[in-house]
């Protein structure tokens, strides 16, 4: 099997030993994607911004795949309070295009960094 590391300038550093995307076997696997504004290395406070700016690294990170919002098959969100998952659901079905990909969406009890919400993907290249 060959894999390809899929990783734009234009998205935060990763804070571990893991890449951002994955391209294998028709598919782009993309990590976790966190608030953070890639310029400036911060992650705002609100919900509602940081789930923007998640949906934005991974979108960046499609693109560098030369995919969109309606490649992606499967979503994970991770939430610290399930308090905002009205808020994030809204933001995220703006975000991807009927028809929506399959999710699941997990209250954790903390994330990276302090983050409210955490997105991953999986995308089909084909």
């Amino acid at each position: 099997m060959s894999k390809t590391v899929i990783h734009p300038d234009r998205i935060p550093k990763a804070v571990g030993p893991y890449s951002p995307a994955v391209a294998a076997n028709g598919f782009l696997f993309v990590s976790g994607q966190l608030g953070i504004d890639p310029n400036t290395g911060i992650m705002p406070t609100s919900v509602e911004e940081q789930t923007r700016l998640a949906l934005a690294n991974l979108n960046a990170i499609l693109e560098e795949a030369g995919l969109g919002p309606q490649a992606v098959v499967k979503t994970t969100v991770l939430l610290t309070d399930m308090a905002n998952f009205g808020t994030v659901n809204e933001i995220y079905g703006d975000y991807f295009p009927s028809p929506y990909p399959a999710r699941a969406c997990f209250a954790v009890r903390q994330l990276p960094g302090g983050a409210k919400v955490e997105i991953e993907c999986t995308a089909s290249m084909e």
